[in-house]
């Protein structure tokens, strides 16, 4: 079973920055998509960013300019740098992965359990 585990949230004045940071343990063979995304009270989860295993990155419109995404292969582990944090960025942040524990299985999707970030005005 792989498990994905969220850390770096937190409560931050507007303008202000942090870090995410989400490792994937267990048995894995490969990692394929690893994305961000988060969910606001009475909101739907949505994408904030995803990074390809290739390295090409997605990101939400709202945090174009702001959000940076990147991961290290080695450590099986995405990252989400917050700069210029807004009110509006505040939401619990879900890691999300593909995975694939063997060679001649399929990619499996998984959830992180989330970690809560709160941007104060």
């Amino acid at each position: 079973q792989v498990q994905l585990v969220e850390s770096g949230g937190g409560l931050v004045q507007a303008g202000g920055s942090l870090r995410l940071s989400c490792a994937a343990s267990g048995i894995i063979f490969r990692i394929n998509d690893m994305g961000w995304y988060r969910q606001a009270p009475g909101k739907q989860r949505e994408l904030v960013a995803d990074i390809s295993r290739g390295g090409n990155t997605n990101y939400a419109d709202s945090v174009k300019g702001r959000f940076t995404i990147s991961r290290d292969y080695a450590k099986n582990t995405v990252y989400l740098q917050m700069d210029s944090l807004e009110p509006e960025d505040t939401a619990v942040y879900f890691c999300n992965a593909d995975v694939k524990e063997y060679y001649y299985r399929a990619y499996v999707n998984y959830w992180g359990q989330g970690t809560q970030v709160t941007v104060s005005s």
